[in-house]
């Protein structure tokens, strides 16, 4: 085991999610730039990414980014697909059937589709998201709700452009392994840290991402 834990993005988006607009490619080579031992891919409603993803030196988590009737979810640690438009407790349970655990990004930003609060059920909450705009506002929100409900915190860079991967990211203590790692997250053995993307790092994004929907 790591004495001080891995660096994990545990909320980073490729091209097949149809907002973002990072290769395959590019997740590997920015997350071996950021000094980051894994990655969680949720790109929106799909798997195929991160089916796709093959790397010897990064742990790769397979992940999903759900749109349930109640917000989006963060499925992390499932292979199998999740529907979509289900309540958020349907999607909770859905989740921990195929294996993994349900965490809710992005929870106080109203603009981001944040998730219910009508649940108990979530095994995690993300209390950094680097996209978040005032950053430091919807952390200190998401950090007191997190703490309220006593639940487990993370972070992710929420990127959808290959340079803001790790501006956030999750240090877990666990061995390098998915399984240990998510059980981790799980136990609430996580220090989140990061900052937010710089301006000019996501107007880049944003211009790419509008020329491919053009």
């Amino acid at each position: 085991m790591k004495s001080l834990g891995l660096k994990i993005d545990l909320h980073v988006h490729t091209c097949y999610s149809s907002d973002a607009v990072t290769t395959l490619k590019e997740v590997i080579t920015y997350c071996r730039r950021r000094g980051l031992d894994g990655v969680a891919i949720t790109d929106h409603d799909t798997l195929a990414g991160v089916h796709r993803l093959q790397s010897n030196d990064l742990i790769v988590i397979p992940g999903i980014e759900i749109s349930t009737l109640h917000g989006h979810l963060l499925a992390l640690n499932v292979t199998t697909p999740i529907p979509p438009k289900l309540s958020i407790n349907e999607t909770i349970r859905k989740i921990h059937e195929a294996g993994g655990i349900a965490v809710a990004p992005h929870p106080t930003l109203f603009y981001k589709s944040a998730p219910s609060r009508q649940t108990s059920s979530y095994d995690a909450m993300e209390v950094i998201n680097s996209a978040a705009v005032p950053f430091q506002l919807f952390t200190y929100l998401n950090k007191k709700l997190a703490t309220y409900l006593n639940l487990p915190q993370t972070a992710g860079s929420d990127s959808h452009y290959a340079p803001e991967i790790g501006a956030a990211y999750t240090v877990v203590a666990a061995d390098p392994d998915v399984n240990e790692v998510v059980g981790a997250i799980e136990k609430g053995a996580t220090i989140p840290m990061g900052k937010s993307i710089p301006w000019r790092v996501r107007l880049e994004g944003e211009a790419l991402s509008l020329k491919r929907r053009i």
